[in-house]
């Protein structure tokens, strides 16, 4: 697994792909950032990180489209399958190779705070100085970075599923972001019905309504098995994909 990792890993900065991906990411955190605080004089980080996580159903599926769909493409595909690595640890190498990317872009973004995570001094007396902080609460900003790394990760599993089902990795991007549009719609319509039984299921399925409370810099634990459920669900198609395809 760790050498299909690392291959994976090499092979994003020695194409385009990863530097078009991890540029357009931090320029597009930077603007958004700009946007909803900075030009706004804003200490609220609920709109950046919300506007953020639409972002990466767009952004996302350019790490994941090449994953399996270009192996199919220039004929290595039968490479890895003959490979001395298992299936699992094949799948489970270039999932974690575009989490590693996703991740690494996500930490670097974070330097879109520093101008508004500042402290002030309070002069009390002649000599004594209480410094006391100004800008967002540090645990909201660590809730809802763990929530987007989280939902970033369900999106490479959902995108790697998509991506071993075609050779096409155009078709591949735009099938990833429609399926990635639905899972985020089902949370903005919910308030539009009337039904409270099926709001309660839309609710429930719903990646955007569980990011809420990692918003809040409240660690949802059942959110965090929903999304790791999501991962696992999807990493797990693809392996019984190419374990039908070893064997055909």
């Amino acid at each position: 697994m760790f050498a299909i990792y690392k291959k994976e890993l090499r092979s994003f900065f020695i194409t385009p792909i990863g530097y078009v991906y991890t540029g357009a990411f931090l320029g597009l955190a930077a603007l958004i950032c700009c946007y909803t605080t900075i030009l706004s004089s804003s200490y609220d980080t609920t709109s950046y990180f919300t506007i953020m996580m639409f972002a990466m159903g767009i952004l996302i599926p350019l790490l994941t489209m090449r994953l399996f769909a270009e192996e199919k493409k220039l004929r290595t595909e039968q490479l890895l399958l003959t490979a001395p690595v298992t299936i699992t640890g094949m799948v489970m190498g270039k999932f974690l190779a575009a989490l590693t990317v996703f991740g690494g872009s996500l930490l670097v973004s974070c330097i879109n705070f520093i101008p508004i995570y500042t402290t002030a001094a309070a002069e009390r007396g002649n000599q004594t100085y209480e410094f006391y902080h100004i800008g967002p609460v540090t645990g909201q900003l660590i809730g809802n970075l763990v929530g987007l790394l989280l939902i970033g990760a369900a999106f490479i599993a959902l995108g790697t599923f998509i991506s071993a089902l075609t050779e096409n990795q155009l078709a591949a991007a735009v099938i990833t972001i429609s399926v990635i549009a639905l899972m985020l719609g089902l949370g903005l319509v919910n308030s539009l019905i009337d039904v409270y039984w099926i709001r309660a299921v839309l609710s429930w399925i719903s990646i955007y309504s569980r990011f809420g409370n990692f918003q809040n810099g409240l660690f949802d634990f059942a959110a965090i098995l929903y999304y790791a459920s999501i991962c696992f669900v999807f990493v797990f198609l693809t392996v019984r994909v190419y374990e039908k395809r070893r064997w055909n």
